[in-house]
């Protein structure tokens, strides 16, 4: 499945346009890694088990978005944008939103 962030694919045509498609994922951040992470926050550095769980909720809700295109008889995704927010108590877990338009090009 091709990808894209613009809105068309240079050097392809746009045979069909098949809509909006999204794809979500909602990961908690559990208290031995909020510890850790706090930790971090003090001494420095980079915060490893979150940045493996932001990448797997990141892939997770590309997935869910390119399964639907596909779903849809699209070969593409174009317009892709990623949201990243926090929700639940305290922000105690992580959203990533991906959305695109699905569409089929030659």
């Amino acid at each position: 499945m091709l990808m894209t962030t613009t809105p068309s694919v240079e050097g392809r045509t746009i045979r069909s346009y098949h809509g909006v498609v999204t794809g979500e994922a909602i990961i908690g951040a559990n208290f031995l890694k909020d510890m850790f992470a706090s930790i971090r926050d003090i001494v420095g550095g980079r915060s490893g088990a979150y940045e493996r769980v932001l990448n797997d909720a990141r892939q997770t809700a590309i997935a869910e978005m390119t399964d639907k295109a596909e779903r849809l008889g699209a070969n593409a995704v174009i317009g892709v944008d990623l949201d990243y927010e926090t929700v639940g108590t305290n922000g105690s877990m992580l959203m990533v939103a991906a959305a695109g338009t699905a569409v089929r090009v030659e």
